[in-house]
């Protein structure tokens, strides 16, 4: 393959080293939220930091389908480089959890196409898609804010998100949190369109962290704010 030739890297090396990799003991967990990988995350990035960033061999791993080395490629890919259509085709390949949700952190949100992809995903009928544009959604709530409906997706999350399917649900609820945490003019509201819904309120939560049920994160999440 001309990528590997160039970098001098192997994409069948590199795979027999993730085959090395593999413990049963991740693969047992990892399967039950629904990726199909044994690699510890922890030494799946201490390879991609060996590598560095490498395009070409991204492109390579990403092609072989499989779990782990598509998320070796997210690791080592520029992600200003891809192509819309390209992100949608990959989105559309990503099969699992954890592809996914890197797939859209590591690369999307760093791509020139990412406003352009969460207008098309956040009407996608796909749910898997359609949770790929509300992940977008929740970063400019977040981070750049001007110019969003904040009202209008209150509006939608209150209509749609108590029947969405679980990936799609969860991407909501994550939106409808960071409204309520980073906008108090909508707090309120974020605030009883939860408690209505009772989404993910009965989610099991370890000691010590907070929980995903959307009043119970505001409230916290805004108390840490005024603790500062």
């Amino acid at each position: 393959m001309a990528g590997s030739a160039l970098t001098g890297t192997s994409v069948a090396g590199l795979m027999a080293e993730l085959g090395a990799l593999e413990e049963p003991r991740a693969r047992e967990v990892n399967e039950k939220h629904g990726d199909d990988h044994g690699v510890n995350l922890g030494k799946l990035r201490a390879v991609a930091k060996r590598l560095k960033t490498q395009p070409e061999l991204a492109r390579e791993l990403w092609e072989t389908g499989d779990t782990a080395a598509r998320l070796l490629a997210l690791l080592v890919c520029r992600p200003k480089v891809f192509e819309r259509d390209e992100l949608d085709t990959m989105l559309r390949e990503a099969r699992t959890p954890k592809v996914h949700d890197w797939l859209v952190n590591y690369v999307v949100k760093k791509n020139p196409h990412a406003e352009e992809l969460r207008l098309a995903w956040s009407a996608d009928p796909d749910p898997v898609a359609a949770s790929a544009g509300w992940a977008l959604t929740s970063e400019r709530v977040v981070k750049q804010p001007e110019g969003l409906d904040l009202a209008g997706l209150l509006d939608i999350i209150e209509s749609e998100m108590k029947g969405a399917p679980d990936r799609l649900q969860w991407a909501m609820n994550t939106c409808l949190a960071q409204i309520g945490i980073g906008h108090a003019e909508h707090r309120d509201r974020a605030v009883s369109i939860g408690e209505r819904l009772e989404v993910l309120k009965d989610y099991p939560t370890p000691p010590g962290c907070t929980s995903p049920y959307a009043p119970s994160w505001i409230t916290e999440m805004v108390r840490r704010q005024h603790d500062k």
